[in-house]
């Protein structure tokens, strides 16, 4: 699989969405204030899955309408060149709403596409 391959992106996009999740599991929202490498990470992995989103051509995207992919890249668009501005209350909401479907939207993605046996 090449780096242009769409099922290369969702699980580029799936394996980040699981490691914030796996790193925020039992954390609370005051850790992201108190915590600046947290911080980091998770808005580094939240950039990938944004850029992993916006390389995914846009006739595999219409394939799966209800994968938010524009969200995911504006907010990638939001944390690379408006970094000063992020609003870490956001960027929780985020986490803690809607990274959990979007893992399981992508899951199904790749278990769909899998090669048959």
């Amino acid at each position: 699989m090449s780096r242009r391959d769409p099922m290369v992106a969702v699980q580029q996009m799936r394996d980040n969405a699981q490691r914030v999740l796996t790193t925020m599991r039992g954390r609370l929202r005051a850790d992201l204030d108190a915590d600046e490498m947290l911080e980091a990470a998770l808005i580094r992995w939240m950039e990938v899955i944004g850029e992993a989103a916006r390389r995914t051509p846009q006739e595999f995207r219409a394939h799966y309408p209800h994968v938010p992919w524009q969200d995911t890249t504006d907010l990638r668009n939001v944390l690379i060149h408006d970094y000063d501005t992020v609003d870490l209350d956001e960027l929780w909401l985020v986490i803690q709403v809607h990274l959990p479907p979007l893992v399981q939207q992508l899951q199904a993605i790749i278990d769909e596409n899998l090669p048959a046996k």
